[in-house]
């Protein structure tokens, strides 16, 4: 969609790109949390989130095990402006992240905020910093 590399290596540390809720069969999940989505659904995209932006360190490095923790993740939300549940959304792609790492190193620090729209209309989009394991 637009002029960008899906993941950047700088010295130790992996940037992940702004990546959106792709299912397998390569559509999007589209919606407004807040009007469209509910936010258990908004929830279970940003698990989405998280599995794409799995899917692109093991295609991009080779493994899951090339990444050492999670550093920091942004996570926006496409909502409605009274909605106030960013974090609750967002927790989607960080419980997946403790899943795959542990509570220590798959917990980094992190943003959840609410957009007014995001690319295509898809409810959530996430950018992770991680750290490469030596």
């Amino acid at each position: 969609m637009g002029v960008y590399k899906p993941l950047l290596l700088v010295g130790t540390q992996v940037f992940v790109s702004g990546h959106g809720p792709v299912l397998p069969d390569k559509s999007l999940i589209r919606g407004r949390v807040g009007a469209t989505v509910t936010k258990d659904e908004g929830k279970l995209a940003a698990r989405q989130v998280g599995l794409t932006i799995l899917a692109t360190i093991k295609q991009q490095l080779g493994s899951l095990d090339k990444i050492k923790r999670v550093v920091k993740v942004l996570g926006m939300v496409n909502c409605t402006e009274d909605f106030g549940e960013h974090p609750f959304v967002i927790n989607g792609c960080s419980e997946l992240f403790a899943a795959v790492w542990g509570d220590d190193l798959g917990i980094g620090v992190r943003s959840a905020v609410g957009m007014g729209s995001l690319p295509g209309n898809i409810p959530v989009e996430i950018e992770v910093i991680f750290e490469l394991a030596t």
